[in-house]
């Protein structure tokens, strides 16, 4: 049984995409782009749907796209941010350096979420290990604020496939029909041991 402390405060991680990025590499990078003019606005949005939730702080990879969205939330709100490169997106490994390639990417996160997690990128990561990071960065940011609800600015590929697989009422397969939109967030309550996705962009408890 988890200690009374974890039952009487969970932790809200309020997860977003970061805002859209504008990139001068054609090719698979670790360039971490500059918001556009509408993914600054995407950041203000989200701040100001989030305005009223008491945010206590902001967290974020330290990709420069998503450490821009973090920093223009957390100056909206008033409270600061913290970087972790355990919240970075996928790592496709030997495809760096190659032209950009959206089916490149499907070839493998296809397989991910149908389930098969050990599928790799040659040199990179396999699903496993994705959900694997984020499940310790979100355990980290759980035990630093029990209790509180945080901001959470991450990627697309990686949330998408590590929120489903570490709490099980949603589907990955459901995560990649529905795929977050820039500057658009999903909810995971975090209780002990307990990690249930409450919202999923539009989508409330009851329809996930």
């Amino acid at each position: 049984m988890p200690g009374v402390s974890s039952l009487q405060c969970p932790a809200t991680l309020v997860v977003a995409r970061h805002g859209d990025a504008e990139f001068l590499d054609k090719e698979f990078s670790d360039e971490g782009g500059t918001l556009s003019t509408e993914g600054r606005a995407q950041a203000t949005r989200l701040a100001d749907e989030v305005r009223d939730r008491r945010i206590a702080h902001v967290w974020c990879s330290d990709i420069a796209r998503a450490v821009q969205t973090a920093e223009i939330v957390a100056c909206r709100l008033g409270v600061a941010v913290t970087t972790r490169k355990a919240l970075r997106e996928i790592d496709v490994g030997d495809l760096h350096g190659q032209p950009f390639s959206i089916r490149a990417i499907c070839s493998v996160t296809d397989h991910w979420f149908e389930g098969e997690l050990d599928v790799a990128f040659p040199g990179g990561e396999s699903g496993a290990d994705v959900v694997a990071r984020y499940a310790e960065a979100f355990t980290e940011i759980a035990d630093v604020h029990r209790g509180e609800t945080v901001v959470v600015v991450t990627h697309q590929t990686a949330s998408c496939i590590a929120l489903p697989s570490l709490t099980g009422n949603v589907s990955p397969s459901f995560a990649d029909r529905h795929r977050l939109d820039n500057g658009e967030s999903a909810e995971l309550v975090i209780d002990g041991d307990d990690w249930a996705l409450t919202r999923w962009g539009d989508f409330r408890a009851s329809q996930l």
